[in-house]
């Protein structure tokens, strides 16, 4: 290799915006630190006590962001201009059928979706049902974006692992994993659903959300088409989220009408717990984990400058992206969950979903039971504090036997089981 291709490959991976990412991890993280933005959480969280464990969680949220900044993912040439108009055109359509002034209008009650097919399968030494079926969700007649969604022929089977005890009657929990998940080794894991259902009872649902695990399109990146600089797309999947969740929840009390069902997700799926919660009616609890509750303004905060300021000057950012996003922002709609059946928990440090979307979260929910830990955002999974809540308000509403409990779920919570 000659020098100067040598040279040549070593500004382009020096310019590479996941090196210079991780590269500024450590920076980023001190000087959020040195300006004390931890501080001021809700319910009177005391000013956060920077440890090196924090800010390990901090570091790695932010080299985990860096690292997605694939530059082949970047929008290119008239990407940004289609997206403005897509934008502009979904603003029309939305304020002429009423869908701004009336969000939860958009949203069509799904069927109790038949044929399920049902195999059983095995990820390591976890043995579950693998549900599959077709999605009820398609986009309304001539809404922008429309065709493309349609066009992705995988995502339109919908899929769950199911965990479930063979006599009926126990209670179920509806699980909904994060950004880039969507397989059964991950989610299953994630969720601690081993645990959920053979020490706490539990039945288990992990819904696959679109454009995630099987139903991701080939040779795309994991998440791919959920979020990106076509907005409308992540309108059209968490609508689709949304309704292939409360598919699950129909398939669930047509063979169990007595039932009671929660939903619990994390991240991404966190959001569309929110939204499922502000849908579905007769829910037995809502738990939302480092919930994302504004994807425009994720895209604001973690898209390259460039490309923001690009997408503000076609209007694929800005005010009519925000409220076309209102048709599915768990911001705007009003939960149907009794409010002393929502949780959320969140990581003082995250630099991911945010604290701040926790924070309108909670607000919005009208300031329900929270979890602050000091973390980032996937410092949850190893949180004794999150384990101990999301324990506690299983038992509050009623999914699982507290302290003292009955049966086989009570002696695993008298025996401190870990989630």
């Amino acid at each position: 290799m000659r020098p100067e291709e040598i040279i040549r490959g070593a500004r382009r991976y020096l310019g590479d915006p996941r090196v210079v990412g991780v590269a500024g991890a450590l920076p980023r993280t001190a000087a959020v630190l040195g300006r004390g933005k931890l501080r001021g959480t809700p319910v009177g969280y005391a000013p956060v006590k920077v440890s090196p464990g924090l800010v390990a969680q901090m570091m790695l949220d932010e080299v985990l962001i860096s690292a997605m900044r694939d530059p082949k993912l970047f929008p290119r040439g008239d990407d940004y201009e289609r997206a403005g108009e897509e934008i502009r055109d979904a603003y029309k359509m939305w304020s002429e059928r009423g869908w701004l002034s009336d969000p939860s209008s958009y949203h069509v009650e799904p069927p109790t979706p038949a044929p399920v097919a049902v195999t059983r399968e095995r990820a390591l030494d976890q043995r579950f049902e693998h549900v599959a079926f077709a999605s009820a969700y398609a986009p309304h007649d001539g809404e922008p974006g429309a065709v493309r969604w349609e066009g992705f022929a995988l995502n339109r089977v919908a899929h769950a692992y199911v965990l479930r005890h063979p006599e009926p009657g126990r209670p179920w929990l509806v699980c909904l994993h994060g950004f880039g998940m969507g397989r059964p080794l991950v989610d299953l894991r994630a969720f601690r659903a081993s645990q959920l259902h053979s020490q706490l009872g539990l039945n288990v649902a992990a819904v696959v959300l679109p454009m995630h695990g099987p139903r991701q399109e080939p040779g795309t990146s994991r998440g791919e088409g959920f979020m990106s600089i076509r907005l409308l797309d992540s309108v059209h999947g968490m609508a689709q989220a949304a309704s292939d969740a409360r598919s699950v929840i129909r398939w669930i009390r047509s063979a169990e009408p007595g039932a009671a069902v929660g939903v619990y997700g994390v991240s991404l799926g966190g959001y569309v717990t929110a939204l499922v919660a502000s849908l579905e009616t007769g829910l037995a609890c809502a738990i939302a984990g480092i919930p994302a509750t504004d994807i425009p303004g994720l895209y604001r905060r973690h898209s390259p400058a460039h490309v923001r300021r690009r997408a503000y000057e076609t209007g694929a950012l800005g005010p009519d992206a925000d409220a076309v996003h209102s048709v599915v922002s768990p911001l705007v709609l009003e939960p149907k969950v009794a409010r002393d059946r929502r949780y959320i928990f969140a990581g003082v440090g995250d630099r991911m979903s945010t604290a701040g979307q926790a924070r309108r979260l909670w607000e919005h929910w009208d300031r329900p039971r929270i979890e602050w830990y000091p973390g980032g955002h996937i410092g949850f999974f190893f949180a004794g504090s999150v384990q101990r809540f999301v324990l506690e308000l299983l038992s509050e509403s009623g999914l699982a036997p507290g302290e003292g409990g009955g049966g086989a779920a009570g002696a695993s919570l008298s025996g401190k089981a870990a989630l």
